[in-house]
Formats: structure tokens, C-alpha cells, sequence
């Protein structure tokens, strides 16, 4: 199963996929050639993304999507594939997509309490006006991160959040 509502581009790759699930089903951890196929994707990712070609990374970061198992949820790979993904949305200023995909990256291995990806995601929210939810998150982003994790990013998320909680 593709989570086709949160992306736009391309449909997975059947081969590759149907081998990661093989591996999965026998309770295996990914094959070496799969997990370093993924590291290479993400790898284009990052680097098209660090030139602002966020659309090009999206694109890498969904074909190392593709190539992790069902069930999506239980892969470590996929915390870290959605976080890029996630990263990419809310640089491109697809504040909705980035809402959606780090969300999805919330029920993957130790996202939960990830200060980056709850700054994120609390960022996609404030920018979508859901404040209460922008709130929740950025104060778990603080938690964990302290201010050092907001130090480089815009101002108005840190003021928006000391209007919400003592800091």
C-alpha cells in the first residue's frame, strides 16, 4: 500500500518493494543492497534540498519510500525518510503536505519525543493557523530541544510559543 494522500509524484517501484516485504514477512531487516539503496536516495535528497530543488527531493526521498516494507510504521527507515520528506515539505512551503507527513512520521520507531520533528510539525501547523496543535508541538520541540533547537530557525515560532508556555 502507497500512502498515495501524501505525496504527488510517482507510484513505487513493485520489484523492489515486493523484495523489502518478503524480507520483512520472514522478519528480517532490510538487505544490505535495500538499506544502502536508501541511504543513496536520501543522500540525492538532502543534496537537492540543500540547493532549494525541493521538488527533485521529494522525489528521491518518496523512491526510498517506496523501497521500505509493509507495514511503513515499523521501520526505522521510514522515521528518517519522513522527516526529510517532512523537511522538504515545510521548505517548499507545502505547509499541508508537511502537516501530513510528519504526522505519518509520528507512528514510525522514536519519533515520538524527536525534537526536530516535533519543531516541524509544529511549524506546519502554526503556518496552517491550527495554533493549539502548533502550540503542543512546539513546546514538545522545546522540551526536548531547549532553544538552542530554535536558534536557527524564524523568530515568530519561539515568540508564538512564549505566548503559550513560560519559557
Amino acid at each position: 500500500m502507497v500512502f498515495g494522500w501524501f505525496r504527488k509524484d510517482k507510484k513505487p517501484t513493485p520489484a523492489r518493494a515486493d523484495e523489502a516485504a518478503s524480507q520483512a514477512a520472514a522478519g528480517l531487516e532490510l538487505t544490505d543492497e535495500i538499506h544502502g539503496e536508501i541511504k543513496r536516495l536520501c543522500a540525492v535528497g538532502d543534496q537537492q534540498a540543500k540547493r532549494a530543488e525541493f521538488g527533485l527531493a521529494l522525489t528521491s526521498y518518496w523512491e526510498a519510500f517506496d523501497l521500505v516494507p509493509e507495514p511503513k510504521t515499523d521501520w526505522d527507515a521510514n522515521t528518517w525518510i519522513l522527516a526529510a520528506i517532512g523537511d522538504a515539505n515545510f521548505l517548499g512551503h507545502d505547509f499541508t503536505a508537511g502537516r501530513d507527513n510528519l504526522s505519518f512520521a509520528m507512528r514510525c520507531p522514536d519519533a515520538i519525543g524527536n525534537p526536530f520533528l516535533h519543531l516541524r510539525l509544529g511549524q506546519c501547523q502554526f503556518e496552517l493557523d491550527a495554533l493549539d496543535r502548533a502550540a503542543d508541538e512546539l513546546t514538545r520541540a522545546y522540551m526536548g530541544g531547549g532553544l538552542e533547537l530554535f536558534s536557527v530557525e524564524e523568530p515568530k515560532y519561539l515568540a508564538f510559543l512564549k505566548t503559550r508556555i513560560t519559557i
